[in-house]
């Protein structure tokens, strides 16, 4: 009878054995948790394994228990997994140097600028001369709807040069000594920008084109602000969920600085970076073709069609509706666009186009549609395709030309566009569920610092198109709104398609970056109300946790 037990001991010892032996290593499992996997068939799993920084598994807690020998568990304690947010659109690398100056988003006159400006600069030692830089006004936002004068910056600043950016960056303002500095005199002009005179006085308003004239003559960071910048841009992106960034439009020397970072780990960020329209950029681009790493992605050009449609600068095919007689303009001629696209499709890159315009949309639908030549999957796309001509939407389909859109803008510009647009022709713009349907799929971003670099209010934007006060009532244009499904595909795998990355990210699924984000709430099924207080709890990058609500 001892011998037995014994031996029944053994056999049981052994069969645990082989059962240990047979379950496969894991770093990290998280469990008891709603999972949304954002699969093809939109699965809802509870449980995730993850090793060397890739997922292993998804599916039930018991199963992924019995299969698994986790280093670590987490109790995900029924809260709500996410592929981590990709931004289709934003311009981190500007985001980031921008958190370097006077921050001017939300202020609600000329006179509030000048008093943050002022604030601002009060550390400084007297006799600086260093440039003072700002941005994120918007005088669409002040019960004076009218661009600004420089007369108190010159009053206040006559020997400091002083350039602050509009919201949308399309505009500016500088005071004379940066004027000066410029070489810009009254009655100068230049193509595809404005440099406003008015009765033979320089006002210090440049619009597109003719900001390049100062922020030419800005001194660049050096390696080490540079590097402190992009740490502080990169922590704010994790504390809001987002695991991957397009930055559209870089220079070649940008790209260059981000890649030593990456390789030296200053910098985690996977970024998807679009180069910069300028011939430099273009030979760069020639001698070290398609940059691809875990971290880095470079392999499309960044053109810009026309300006922005609060500075009146979007290239309309009629005139704007509170300005007779001006339709706005391109920012560089046809020719040169159609020569763009004529060495993208040679070097078998990826052509992104900033159009706003119905006008400038057409003419670069019309130049993509030249050299794509029907149906094709080289992902050429319109960056925010936000006014475009009813008659046009049909191309995009017919030569899977990509809209890039940026819900928040509908919401921000929602107040005033009917006032540039008028009340017909609104109707066809921030259309987006027009533009979704003419390929199946679309990518959605923020556009920040334009708009603010919270995913979730992309979220918020496209399903309910109300600001955070739930105005207007009905929504804004609700017949163009994303279903939540829609939109959770457009801030993930539908990003990550427009990429050209969607087997490596964008979903829950085995192989994949365990790229994830923990929110307190269910995006699938938070009131419509309660979607603007979702919190981020934590924030996974290749297994890591790089952000955690404290």
């Amino acid at each position: 009878m001892i011998f037995m037990r014994s031996f029944l001991l053994i056999v049981v010892g052994c069969l645990c054995l082989v059962s240990c032996s047979t379950k496969k290593k894991a770093d990290l499992l998280i469990y008891n948790a709603t999972i949304y996997t954002v699969d093809s068939a939109f699965s809802v799993a509870e449980a995730i394994a993850i090793k060397d920084g890739k997922i292993l598994a998804v599916g039930k807690t018991a199963d992924l228990e019995k299969n698994f020998d986790a280093s670590e568990k987490m109790n995900g304690e029924g809260k709500f997994i996410y592929p981590g947010f990709i931004d289709a659109h934003s311009h981190f690398v500007g985001y980031s140097k921008g958190l370097q100056v006077v921050n001017l988003v939300g202020t609600k006159s000329w006179d509030e600028v000048i008093e943050k400006t002022k604030a601002f600069i009060a550390h400084d030692s007297p006799g600086t001369k260093s440039w003072i830089q700002g941005r994120g006004w918007d005088q669409n936002d002040w019960e004076t709807k009218d661009f600004p004068g420089n007369e108190k910056l010159n009053e206040l600043f006559p020997d400091r040069p002083v350039f602050l950016v509009r919201i949308d960056g399309h505009a500016a303002i500088a005071n004379q000594k940066a004027l000066d500095l410029a070489g810009i005199k009254p009655g100068d002009k230049i193509n595809g920008g404005t440099i406003e005179t008015v009765n033979g006085k320089l006002t210090g308003i440049l619009i597109d084109n003719a900001k390049g004239l100062v922020s030419a003559k800005i001194p660049s960071l050096n390696d080490a602000e540079f590097k402190e910048a992009l740490k502080e841009g990169q922590a704010n992106c994790f504390a809001a969920g987002l695991t991957t960034v397009s930055d559209c439009g870089l220079d070649h020397e940008d790209i260059e600085a981000i890649r030593k970072l990456e390789t030296s780990q200053d910098l985690k960020m996977r970024l998807y970076v679009m180069v910069s329209d300028d011939k430099k950029n273009f030979d760069w681009l020639v001698k070290n073709g398609i940059i691809k790493t875990d971290r880095l992605n470079v392999r499309s050009v960044k053109m810009y069609a026309d300006g922005a449609l609060g500075s009146r600068g979007a290239c309309l095919l009629q005139p704007y509706n509170d300005k007779p007689g001006w339709s706005g303009f391109l920012l560089s001629s046809q020719q040169h666009f159609d020569s763009v696209a004529a060495f993208i499709i040679q070097h078998g890159c990826q052509l992104c186009t900033h159009a706003i315009g119905d006008s400038g949309n057409r003419i670069i639908l019309s130049i993509y549609a030249k050299y794509l030549k029907g149906k094709n999957d080289l992902r050429w796309r319109i960056e925010h395709a936000q006014v475009v001509d009813p008659n046009d939407l049909k191309l995009f389909g017919e030569y899977n030309i990509i809209p890039s859109v940026q819900p928040t803008h509908a919401t921000s510009d929602m107040y005033w566009a009917a006032d540039r647009l008028g009340p017909e022709r609104v109707k066809t713009a921030y259309a987006y569920k027009q533009l979704l349907e003419q390929n199946g799929w679309m990518p959605l971003g923020t556009d920040f610092p334009v708009e603010d670099i919270y995913p979730l209010e992309t979220f918020y934007a496209a399903v309910v198109r109300k600001d955070a006060k739930g105005w207007p009532n009905n929504g804004f244009q609700p017949e163009n709104s994303l279903t939540r499904e829609q939109t959770l595909r457009g801030m993930t795998i539908w990003a990550a398609r427009a990429n050209f990355e969607e087997t490596e990210k964008g979903s829950l699924e085995k192989g994949k970056f365990a790229d994830l984000v923990i929110l307190d709430k269910d995006l699938m099924k938070t009131d419509d109300k309660e979607l603007l207080s979702i919190k981020v709890v934590a924030t996974w990058l290749g297994g890591e946790k790089v952000f955690e609500l404290k």
